[in-house]
């Protein structure tokens, strides 16, 4: 639907239409010349224009949907995270330290893993994994020599046997006990002569989180020992001699935790646990916070799914406060502090990027000339329409709706043409728009023209797939800041949703972040012919790529890595091509050459029978021959 803005619209005003001060706040800015930046340092002076760095990739052939990465962002979370829990240690006189963790499992891009481990050497930053596999791509890389490696997940002999490898290199390997059955393989290593690596135990606490993920939390979470099973394993331990080996206790509340009252009492409740621990005369050293420390994905700064009611350093200042208090309550040494705050660290680094390929139009706003010839019902539909007021808009619009009702009856009793048809609906559909335009003077519009302006609304067709590149939006209503990377000066006077390209009515995006409410439109401007539109995706840093799939057998998409040099020239890395037709197919078991083999035979064989030409033939394999061999998305 159309909007009106009828002063001068500046980029100011779409700093605060799009929220940037709220989510975008450090890393986002916008240009005098209405173009999105990005500050991958967090500072002013140091920007990237997207809306260039995607204009130049099409130039060298990379054609939108295009993720891009900002590496120096990640080094700039690690240094807030890092920084935060050091000033916290400090303000409390914390007598111990913090480790941070990044949990593989929230991207597992190499790019992006190495990446974080380079910046984040000069805080120690080690990892998390849930899984052999993990594991094993731990054990491989380069971490910091003090740094640690938590061992999360169900647990085999296999993946105990993996973790004894990245001990011998090194590693300091602790695997955390989950479910009572785990410690049983152990044991037999013990029993055997064998070593066993140094453990950790996950609690599970009767504190809860907050938002999407609370459920990991709890009575009923899925992993996490009971007071009384960590009671029986420790009992277990000591029999065997073992209680020596047992370093960490951890807990997990659940990601994107909205509260802090939630995190500053499952702390306190772990951190019980652990004096009394050590008051058995156990040397747990680490104490794992776990996730959950979220990020403000609509700016509100409040506990909505979408958001945090608090700052990093709010967050780092509770976790400290609140353990040293109970160690000091309980006169026991203040443990090290480990987080896996992967969210934190990996969200803001990447954006997706596509393009607006088309517009389905929400209705025609302008009732149709009579030539008065025309049945009955429209006519009386054009009355309805030429009749309302603000004064009857209510009244006249429900006449519309049943006049549409009577309109189909006689359609599907064959008593009305379909040229007639066409005019009465659009005559009501110009009704609607005009009966939301007059709801817009009262002083409180009802629920039921809302929901009318929502369904009148544009759908802007983009380039991506909602499934290979935003699967939490489709699977658990996500909400990401989305925004034009351009035109930013001029005003946005199409309010849309916007639709993916796969055939499925689930790819459509209609929640939008406001920092006052959910929108179920996004303010855009005209398409113009021949111009590229592109639209920016935020905050995808975390999980989106892990839990992408392959609908529509559209795969991922085109991957650079965007930095600033100390001159400020932007510097653009390929890091990976997006997928093309043959590369998702195999992924389903289906050979390039022996599609191409098949399809040439067909060819042929329609060639001998003179149904084509040979030369037609060749020319169709060379077709489909290429066609393997293109980008999954549409072209430019």
């Amino acid at each position: 639907m159309n909007i009106s803005i009828t002063d001068r619209f500046r980029v100011e005003d779409a700093a605060e239409l799009y929220g940037l001060d709220g989510w975008g706040r450090r890393y986002f800015a916008i240009s005098p010349e209405g173009r999105l930046q990005f500050q991958p340092e967090g500072q002013p002076d140091r920007q990237i224009d997207v809306c260039t760095v995607v204009e130049t990739l099409r130039e060298r052939g990379f054609s939108a949907p295009v993720l891009l990465r900002f590496p120096q962002a990640l080094g700039t979370q690690v240094d807030t995270l890092a920084g935060a829990f050091a000033a916290a240690i400090n303000e409390y006189n914390y007598c111990s330290t913090y480790r941070p963790v990044f949990p593989i499992k929230v991207n597992h891009q190499r790019s992006v893993v190495e990446g974080l481990l380079r910046f984040g050497q000069r805080h120690s930053l080690g990892l998390e994994v849930g899984s052999r596999s993990e594991l094993m791509l731990a054990a491989a890389l380069d971490t910091p020599k003090d740094s640690l490696i938590i061992c999360n997940g169900f647990k085999d002999a296999e993946y105990l046997a993996t973790a004894s490898i990245a001990s011998r290199l090194g590693k300091r390997v602790i695997v955390v006990i989950e479910k009572p059955f785990e410690l049983e393989p152990l044991l037999a290593l013990a029993r055997d002569g064998k070593p066993i690596p140094q453990l950790g135990f996950r609690l599970r606490l009767q504190a809860r989180g907050s938002g999407m993920w609370e459920k990991s939390g709890g009575f009923a979470s899925k992993f996490g020992l009971t007071t009384a099973e960590l009671v029986d394993c420790l009992g277990q331990l000591k029999e065997h001699g073992l209680l020596d080996a047992v370093r960490l206790l951890h807990f997990h509340i659940g990601s994107q935790v909205t509260e802090i009252r939630k995190i500053k009492a499952a702390v306190e409740e772990a951190t019980r646990v652990y004096s009394r621990v050590c008051k058995l005369g156990i040397e747990v050293r680490y104490l794992d916070v776990g996730g959950g420390l979220g990020i403000d994905y609509d700016g509100s700064r409040t506990s909505s799914d979408a958001s945090v009611n608090y700052s990093v350093q709010e967050y780092a200042n509770d976790v400290v406060f609140g353990i040293s208090e109970v160690c000091e309550q309980e006169n026991v040494p203040h443990p090290i502090i480990v987080s896996e705050s992967g969210r934190m660290l990996a969200a803001h680094h990447s954006m997706l990027v596509t393009d607006v390929r088309g517009v389905i139009s929400g209705v025609e706003q302008s009732p149709p000339r009579l030539a008065g010839n025309e049945h009955q019902i429209v006519k009386d539909l054009d009355e309805i329409y030429r009749e309302m007021t603000v004064k009857n808009f209510r009244e006249t619009y429900h006449d519309g709706l049943e006049y549409r009702d009577q309109m189909h009856s006689l359609f599907r009793l064959g008593m009305l043409g379909l040229e007639d048809r066409a005019l009465a609906e659009r005559l009501f559909f110009a009704i609607a728009v005009r009966a939301v335009a007059h709801s817009k003077t009262a002083k409180f519009v009802a629920d039921e023209f809302l929901e009318l302006e929502t369904k009148l609304q544009d759908k802007y067709i983009c380039n991506f797939s909602v499934f290979q590149s935003l699967p939490d939006h489709w699977a658990l209503d996500q909400l990401f800041p989305v925004m034009p990377i351009h035109r930013l000066d001029e005003p946005p006077t199409r309010r849309a949703s916007l639709v993916d390209i796969t055939c499925d009515s689930d790819g459509e995006i209609d929640k939008f972040v406001d920092p006052r409410k959910i929108k179920g439109a996004l303010d855009l401007h005209p398409v113009i012919n021949g111009q590229p539109y592109y639209l920016g995706f935020m905050l995808v840093g975390a999980y989106q790529e892990t839990m992408g799939d392959l609908h529509n057998l559209f795969g991922c998409v085109h991957d650079f890595s965007v930095e600033l040099d100390r001159n400020g020239e932007v510097r653009t890395t390929h890091t990976s091509t997006g997928e093309t037709a043959a590369e998702t197919l195999r992924c389903f078991g289906y050979s390039g050459s022996d599609l191409i083999e098949q399809v040439e035979t067909r060819l042929q064989e329609a060639a001998r029978a003179d149904d084509m030409s040979p030369e037609e033939a060749t020319g169709l394999a060379e077709s489909y021959r290429r066609q393997l061999g293109l980008y999954t998305y549409l072209d430019k």
